[in-house]
């Protein structure tokens, strides 16, 4: 099981949010660049990027960050938030970005998820984020009451190679997960998982590791190893 350190950046700056929600950010360090070789010295062997500007916006707004985050580390990075064109697509990955997770432009173009998924194979995960059981759009401030089973049935149809699961009502909130949630989406999922939302102990991965036959590959930390709840490279160590 993967144990993914996350970079939000909203401002250039590494920020968490509480439960997703625009206005709720803290900042927990001025410098993404020396937070990403914190993590690669931890032992990450990928780190989850997240412009939180362009999931509210619509459009990437850290470009220049992560490039520079790109540019410092030599371990592989996911991003998201705000991918709504191929244009944006293809400029990540000419700076050497390994992976794009496409959010609300995955629901509401299939065609352009299926040209992505079409043209880079293999390096297109899908951000499949749940607020109160329902699939969570537009930077989490809408939700959509869809057939999940239907919508990951569909996603696993056109392509899409990896889902990242994030339960938004746990997101920031450091309550721990809710293990019957993760268990209900990965018997939906016929796509590998990552899951993040809420992790916030060792006991907390003890119970996801257990999950990995169900189709969980990883998980994504947070606000729990910036507040020091948990730590990066003894939780490395230990599950991946």
């Amino acid at each position: 099981m993967l144990v993914i350190p996350a970079i939000d950046l909203k401002g250039g700056k590494c920020v968490r949010l509480l439960k997703g929600e625009e206005g709720t950010e803290v900042v927990f360090s001025e410098d993404p660049v020396e937070t990403a070789k914190k993590w690669e010295r931890c032992g990450a062997e990928l780190i989850h990027v997240v412009d939180l500007d362009g999931a509210f916006l619509g459009e990437p707004r850290n470009l220049d960050t992560i490039r520079d985050i790109r540019d410092s580390v030599s371990v592989d990075i996911q991003v998201g938030g705000g991918i709504r064109s191929i244009e944006t697509v293809r400029r990540y990955f000419d700076i050497g970005i390994n992976r794009v997770i496409i959010g609300t432009a995955a629901f509401k173009d299939p065609q352009f998820l299926s040209r992505v998924c079409r043209e880079f194979p293999g390096r297109v995960a899908v951000g499949v984020d749940t607020k109160g059981g329902k699939l969570a759009l537009y930077g989490w401030k809408a939700v959509a009451d869809f057939d999940l089973e239907v919508v990951l049935k569909g996603l696993f149809e056109l392509g899409v190679s990896l889902l990242i699961h994030t339960d938004v009502d746990r997101d920031g909130t450091m309550e721990g997960i809710n293990t019957d949630s993760i268990k209900r989406f990965l018997s939906l999922s016929p796509i590998p998982v990552i899951a993040s939302g809420g992790i916030a102990s060792i006991r907390d991965l003890e119970l996801l590791s257990a999950l990995e036959d169900l189709g969980l590959i990883g998980v994504i930390l947070g606000k729990s190893i910036y507040t020091g709840r948990i730590d990066l490279k003894e939780a490395i160590d230990r599950f991946s």
